[in-house]
Parts: structure tokens; C-alpha cells; sequence
């Protein structure tokens, strides 16, 4: 974040602009990475992210950041054919995957839309439940993007994120060290896998300087939710953050 009101456009502006380099560069393959890098445990994160919703038939849910797709399907299974899905990214490269995945398996029930999380296109009180899965430190503003989730919120509807976050488990020493040299591996592999190195250490770029899950749920507690919870998860590796829209 800028230290300075007046540089915050072009900083917001930048941040889109690698963000998008990086998405358009990876779209085809990024499940694959996820993969890999997660060594298959995103899968586990994004059900349980799910699972946070507490969505019932007949609901509505937004998923932000939303890519591929991977967590929309499972909302739209926890809505039934009643309920709706919103699929939301701002990468187009992005969205087509999702799209296609969508097509492919037979979600009726899903809209794609493209669209800035900090500038949403929705009404407020739209949804019953909005995620958010490993996108909210791409946002360009995380503030107003967090703003604009509760917006759309209808009373007492939920927002759950799931972000990586920063090791507090004893030995932390021990455990950020093996955390640290893991992550720092990413671009040999997206270099092998994808044929570039240089969106995989944007990635590691965004994980370090995006800030610790206790200042996330500061937050979204300014942002105007209520009942704000942080899940940690792997020791604080990665954390799945909730909160309530109690007022309108």
C-alpha cells in the first residue's frame, strides 16, 4: 500500500496491471500449478471454505476472484438448482476457464461475470453468501474490496475468505523456515510446468507482502462485519477468515 493518498490510483492501477500479466499468463494451466503447489490440499481448503457459507437451497452466493470455477461448483452444488451462483473475476482469461468448466459440467445454475471487486456490479444485498478464495491479496484495494463484499450482503449473510496467511505455530522459527523454502521453489516449478518463472515469483511476491490474518480481520471488522472469526490452518500458513453483515 501506498504511504500517500495521491499515489494510491497508480499504485491500484499498477497492482491490476501485473495482476492481469500474471492471470493471462497462467489461466490454462493454473489448476494444474494449484495442484502441484498445494500438493493437492487447495481442493480441502475450498470445501471447507464452502462449508463456512452454511448455504442452504434455494440461496444466492457470489465467489470473487473466482477463476477456474473450482469453488463456484461447489456452491452451486450447496444452492441446488433453486439457487444461483455468480462466478466473478476480473481477468477475462480467467473467466473463459471458468466458463468453459461451467459448460462442461452442466451448471445451470452459474452466471460469469467479469467485473473489479473493489467496483462491484451487483445491487445491495444481492447474496446470501460471498467468497473468496486466495484472491483477496490480488485486490488492487483490499479495503474497498472488503467494503463492497458487505455491500452486496444481504442482513446477516456471510463472507468467508480463504488467503494464505503467516506462521504462528510453535517452533514458528522451524516452521516459517520449511514455509519459506517451499514457496521459494514455485517458480523453478512454473518455469518446468508452464514455461515461466516470473508468475509464480509474483505469487510468492503477493504472499509476503500481504498482510498477517490478525490485520485481515481488523480488516473486515472495518470494513463493517460483525462476528469476525479467523481460522488457521497448517499452523497459520493459511487462514480462512468470516464475518456477518448485521446491519444494513
Amino acid at each position: 500500500m501506498s504511504d500517500g493518498a495521491s499515489s494510491e490510483p497508480a499504485a491500484g492501477a499498477e497492482q491490476r496491471r501485473r495482476s492481469a500479466e500474471v492471470f493471462d499468463a497462467v489461466a490454462e494451466r493454473y489448476d494444474v500449478m494449484n495442484d502441484l503447489m498445494s500438493l493437492g490440499t487447495h481442493r480441502l481448503l475450498k470445501r471447507a471454505l464452502v462449508e463456512l457459507t452454511r448455504l442452504r437451497r434455494g440461496q444466492r452466493a457470489l465467489d470473487l476472484a473466482g477463476g477456474s470455477g473450482d469453488v463456484a461448483a461447489l456452491l452451486a452444488l450447496a444452492v441446488g438448482c433453486s439457487g444461483g451462483v455468480v462466478l466473478a473475476d476480473i481477468n477475462a482469461s480467467m473467466l473463459a476457464v471458468g466458463r468453459d468448466r461451467m459448460l462442461d459440467q452442466g451448471s445451470a445454475n452459474v452466471d460469469c461475470v467479469q467485473t473489479d471487486a473493489t467496483r462491484l456490479a451487483f445491487p445491495e444485498g444481492a447474496f446470501d453468501a460471498v467468497t473468496v478464495a486466495f484472491g483477496l491479496r490480488n485486490f488492487a484495494d483490499k479495503v474497498a474490496g472488503l467494503r463492497e463484499m458487505h455491500r452486496v450482503l444481504r442482513v446477516g449473510g456471510v463472507a468467508v475468505v480463504l488467503e494464505f496467511a503467516k506462521p504462528r505455530a510453535g517452533p514458528p522459527k522451524l516452521l516459517a523456515g520449511l514455509w519459506d523454502a517451499y514457496r521459494g521453489a514455485w517458480p523453478i516449478l512454473g518455469r518446468l510446468v508452464v514455461g515461466d518463472a516470473a508468475p509464480y515469483r509474483y505469487l510468492v511476491d503477493s504472499i509476503n507482502s500481504h498482510p498477517d490474518q490478525d490485520t485481515v480481520s481488523g480488516m473486515m471488522e472495518d470494513a463493517g462485519f460483525a462476528q469476525v472469526e479467523c481460522h488457521d490452518i497448517f499452523g497459520g500458513i493459511v487462514a480462512i477468515h468470516r464475518g456477518v453483515r448485521e446491519k444494513s
